[in-house]
């Protein structure tokens, strides 16, 4: 019934404990695909020993490394449950994940998934953060997970702590994003996974939370996350964003202009990859005006000031040109 996917690449140290997470569930109707990115330490030999343990388990083992997201993808396509679940390697679910959430996607087809509160966890500390706890659990309508996933915070991008239908993840884990930055999606695998929640909601009317911390991510030196710090991150989630926006959901251009403003003045990362205007984030919109309303909710009160002053000098100087161009024509 359900195929719990779980890319993954020298993971020798923690690969043990992800797999036990798993194979404690108690909605046993599992089949396991995990595959290895042709590992260089020892998890391919861990991953055999659980394999003669539980014939659930279908292990492959890729001949060469094809990057991160060509192996997600290799995942999905070597799955055959109509319910999928994506484990990174480095993650856990509690005993009761899917016993709670494949309800939700086999009761209702107008649920396109389902995610879970989730905690975070340090492996250089004891540090524990609570994360994606929206409400009750319960049904919302897809458009609040899009304006809350790309305007607000709190909503996950990671489909670590969701589970979708097989069909959605085959149509919608793209390996290669198009951009006009020559942004390599398949290699920095930053908003390809974004992008499985968002184009699903463009087929279904809901997605389904659980109000429990039923998902652990773990940070760590080597994980994605913390490897793509001081900009790489969300910048990239940004592209992939307006990606979709300019597409399939134009009527939210504006909105999304104004957050990729404030974006590219707050990293300074922004001019190295290539992301330090506005228009570089779109392949064809030629519209790159902002939404001031939520400009001024969202950048707070010392960048409102800022921008009203630039909006005072900006209009001085065209007052001053006007002036000019007046006086010449005397």
């Amino acid at each position: 019934m359900v195929s719990i996917l779980i890319p993954v690449y020298n993971r020798e140290l923690i690969i043990s404990e992800t797999l036990e997470s798993v194979l404690c569930q108690t909605y046993n109707n599992i089949e396991i695909v995990i595959v290895d990115n042709a590992s260089t330490d020892g998890t391919w030999s861990i991953i055999q020993t659980y394999v003669q343990k539980d014939s659930r388990i279908k292990a492959f083992k890729n001949a060469a490394n094809i990057g991160p997201v060509r192996n997600w993808k290799r995942c999905v396509d070597e799955a055959s449950g109509p319910y999928a679940k994506i484990l990174w390697s480095d993650d856990l679910i509690a005993p009761t994940f899917l016993e709670k959430t494949v309800p939700f996607l086999k009761d209702d087809n107008e649920v396109g998934f389902v995610f879970t509160g989730t905690e975070i966890f340090y492996d250089s500390s004891n540090k524990k953060v609570n994360n994606y706890f929206i409400g009750q659990t319960g049904i919302y309508p897809s458009e609040q997970y899009v304006h809350g996933v790309l305007f607000k915070e709190n909503y996950p991008v990671s489909p670590g702590c969701a589970l979708f239908r097989l069909s959605d993840l085959k149509e919608n884990l793209l390996v290669d994003i198009p951009n006009k930055v020559d942004s390599d999606f398949a290699m920095h695998a930053i908003g390809n996974d974004l992008l499985v929640f968002l184009l699903t909601t463009l087929k279904y009317q809901n997605f389904a939370f659980i109000n429990e911390k039923l998902s652990y991510f773990r940070a760590h030196e080597g994980s994605i996350s913390i490897q793509s710090n001081n900009g790489k991150l969300p910048l990239h989630y940004d592209l992939a964003a307006a990606y979709f926006i300019e597409n399939f959901r134009p009527e939210l251009i504006k909105k999304m202009n104004t957050k990729l403003w404030i974006d590219i003045n707050k990293y300074s990362e922004a001019k190295k990859y290539n992301l330090h205007t506005i228009v570089n984030f779109y392949i064809n919109n030629n519209n790159f005006s902002l939404d001031v309303m939520y400009l001024l909710t969202t950048m707070g009160k010392a960048y409102t000031v800022k921008l009203i002053i630039l909006i005072r000098t900006v209009r001085s100087a065209l007052h001053k040109r006007l002036l000019q161009t007046c006086g010449m024509q005397k």
